[in-house]
């Protein structure tokens, strides 16, 4: 589960982390979709690409101590994010998780552990 404690809120209740090269490689190509809940965490991401990708995404960046430092809503397939330099890591979710969440760059999340 990934929550935001400074807004108390949930971002994602079912979490997947890309935890190897391959896993960071593939992301979420090839997928058809991600259903509201799920996320993919890409550790040591500072940007992402959506080449090849059928649908779009939320994106939140965040540093090593868990605070959003950047945030990229609705993202279009074939479209790249901003590069965040301070981020830590990459959090995929669905189109509309970011204002349903009502996550602001600044904010502090608690994840899972990472790598």
């Amino acid at each position: 589960m990934i929550t935001n404690l400074t807004r108390q809120t949930t971002v994602a209740t079912d979490v997947e982390i890309a935890r190897n090269l391959w896993q960071r490689t593939q992301g979420l190509l090839g997928r058809e979709g991600l259903p509201q809940g799920r996320a993919l965490i890409i550790p040591y991401c500072e940007s992402i690409h959506m080449f090849f990708m059928k649908f779009p995404i939320d994106v939140i960046f965040c540093d090593r101590n868990h605070k959003v430092v950047g945030l990229c809503a609705n993202i279009k397939p074939f479209c790249m994010s901003p590069i965040f330099f301070k981020a830590s890591y990459a959090i995929e979710l669905p189109a509309g998780s970011i204002a349903s969440s009502h996550t602001q760059k600044g904010d502090a999340l608690k994840c899972p552990p990472l790598p």
